[in-house]
């Protein structure tokens, strides 16, 4: 598991965390580790840039983005090569799912957006592990989505750089990245290497603090 430096309330999980999702024990031994509620929100994820406040655990609407300001429910999403986003505000948290579609239709920026009309204006984001532009090979139709993001993979072959996609919506925040490439690093489930279905977690909580 992968806690950003100096910041709490905010854990990414590797493949040997388990898939929370679809694990109960996994998602009861993560909690534990982090003594969270072992209740869960997440979100039917479809690449969009929809954002919602879940009122409860489980599985709730198709979105991309949640926030809560609920100290007893740590929301969450699932990735295997797609960029867990967590938003840190005072009193609130947002957690955001962000592939190539969400990235450019702006799932970030609608968390954000999210946040401070609830009076809860985030002050950092923290961008957890997702394909690097090293691996993150596109064609022509994706990369012009990003030209500010644009990029080569280690074999030379056009592609896009997210996590700089991402920072470059969040202008006046503090961005902390975490720095490893799913494709890459036998750490993390990579549905681009293996076709996987299994998924890493990103879990964002309201702190006492």
């Amino acid at each position: 598991m992968i806690l950003p430096d100096g910041l709490a309330g905010v854990a990414f999980g590797t493949s040997t965390d388990g898939d929370p999702r679809l694990d109960d024990a996994a998602r009861i031994a993560a909690s534990e580790t982090l003594a969270i509620p072992a209740e869960w929100a997440w979100v039917r994820q479809v690449h969009s840039s929809e954002v919602v406040a879940p009122t409860g655990p489980g599985i709730g609407p198709e979105a991309d983005g949640m926030i809560t300001t609920d100290p007893g429910l740590p929301i969450a999403v699932s990735v295997a090569d797609c960029l867990p986003v967590a938003l840190v505000a005072e009193g609130a948290v947002g957690m955001a799912h962000a592939g190539w579609r969400g990235a450019a239709g702006g799932v970030v920026s609608s968390t954000i957006a999210a946040l401070t009309d609830r009076g809860h204006p985030p002050h950092t984001v923290v961008i957890g592990p997702g394909i690097g532009p090293c691996c993150f090979e596109v064609g022509d139709e994706v990369a012009d989505r990003f030209p500010k993001s644009r990029a080569r993979t280690r074999w030379g072959t056009e592609s896009v750089d997210l996590s700089a996609a991402v920072a470059g919506e969040v202008e006046g925040l503090a961005v902390h990245f975490v720095s490893a490439c799913t494709y890459h690093d036998q750490r993390f489930h990579s549905y681009r290497r293996d076709g996987t279905s299994l998924r890493q977690f990103g879990v964002a909580w309201v702190t006492a603090d």
